[in-house]
């Protein structure tokens, strides 16, 4: 694992250094780096499985939702409609309920509410989806730029010392090389994490205009 411990060695004996010393020789800056990175993934690691529950939760569906709310409604049960909305407790549920509280209304009106509920739904499915994104972009950058102080440490080191050898310049560039891997490792893992929880978005949402249209084409047929 990345996390574990890396063995690098460092000249032709058994010598060999673990992560934990590598970053510690990157100075200051380059703890620093590391342990933004190491934050970054905590908050993508959270978002992406706190997202994921709460999306999960929301796209799940009873194939018999619509049609026990046809059957309350066209028998007048308006009440026991929003009961079931209620137990639902899901965006779609969240907007039929809202068009049964509008019906007497016309029908344009019904439908603008229906929407409004719908909006305020899937933003609450994308919240953090933005700062999933946003670590997406920036982690490889911060490691990229630990890669490039790391190497003008490491060169500084050489023009500093009269006797530079092999294993001097090695040491540097795996200080340099290790922020970048890592920013590479956090950056892809929550770019695929938001592209997945961003597809599962999108199928909640084409349920949610299906069932918005189920609902309108309802309130349109004859009374039996």
């Amino acid at each position: 694992m990345f996390f574990g411990t890396l063995l690098f060695q460092a000249d032709a004996s058994t010598k060999s250094m673990n992560l934990f010393s590598l970053i510690i020789q990157g100075g200051p800056l380059g703890i620093a780096i590391f342990l933004l990175l190491i934050i970054l993934s905590i908050v993508a690691f959270y978002i992406f499985f706190e997202r994921y529950l709460t999306i999960s939760q929301a796209s799940k569906i009873d194939e018999n939702f619509m049609i026990n709310i046809r059957n309350h409604v066209q028998s007048g049960n308006i009440d026991g409609a929003k009961n079931l909305c209620k137990n639902a407790d899901t965006p779609i549920a969240s907007m039929v309920e809202k068009g049964l509280s509008r019906i007497g209304k016309p029908l344009k009106d019904i439908s603008v509410a229906i929407e409004n509920v719908g909006n305020l739904e899937v933003s609450r499915l994308e919240n953090r989806l933005a700062t999933l994104a946003t670590i997406s972009g920036a982690a490889p950058m911060i490691g990229f730029f630990g890669t490039v102080t790391g190497m003008i440490m490491a060169f500084y080191e050489m023009a500093s010392q009269n006797n530079v050898t092999p294993q001097v310049l090695a040491g540097g560039i795996y200080q340099a090389l290790l922020t970048t891997a890592f920013g590479l490792m956090v950056g892809i893992g929550a770019f695929m994490g938001y592209n997945f929880l961003v597809a599962k978005v999108q199928k909640v949402i084409f349920n949610m205009e299906t069932t918005s249209l189920d609902f309108m084409d309802l309130l349109q047929e004859p009374a039996h």
